[in-house]
């Protein structure tokens, strides 16, 4: 699995471990099923993988001690990770956001907007899709629909605003 953010490709500083192995792994990556265990093994911050059909509010009492939250992505085609990161930034987490699995570089600008803060690609699809391409995708997406999204106004609010200085 290859590791890109805004910069590029990069190395991986987490360890994918279970509580066993835990005291090994400078920056463990748990699956959720252990954190409970985890955090009572560690004093320090650990990550976290989860479902996209994990609740987001389940992780809110851990968010101290949460220094990273994978969100598993099983297609490209499967948005649901994009809403929990959202809701997740909503709801105050502060540390990193990484989608795990087969994106596309077109989907790069909304996975940043939603929160993400990097994207862990399987070897095949980081082979296909250049950082160049990611970067590309990147710049080409400039307007959003949804609200919240973007510093600027959305597509909406700026159709809705020429409307009336036209006088419509």
């Amino acid at each position: 699995m290859k590791l890109l953010d805004r910069t590029g490709y990069r190395a991986d500083p987490f360890t994918r471990t279970d509580v066993a192995g835990i005291a090994a792994a400078p920056h463990p990556l748990l699956p959720l099923a252990e954190l409970e265990a985890g955090l009572a093994a560690v004093n320090g911050q650990v990550g976290v993988e989860i479902a996209n059909t994990t609740q987001p509010e389940s992780l809110t009492p851990h968010f101290a001690r949460l220094s990273l939250i994978a969100i598993a992505f099983p297609s490209f085609a499967d948005g649901r990770g994009f809403s929990i990161a959202r809701r997740l930034r909503r709801a105050g987490f502060a540390g990193i956001l990484r989608a795990v699995g087969p994106l596309i570089a077109d989907q790069f600008a909304y996975a940043l907007a939603c929160g993400f803060d990097e994207i862990e690609l399987p070897d095949a699809h980081a082979e296909r899709q250049p950082f160049e391409q990611w970067r590309a995708a990147e710049a080409t997406i400039t307007g959003t629909y949804q609200r919240g999204y973007s510093a600027g106004s959305n597509i909406l609010d700026q159709r809705r605003a020429a409307r009336k200085a036209g006088g419509q």
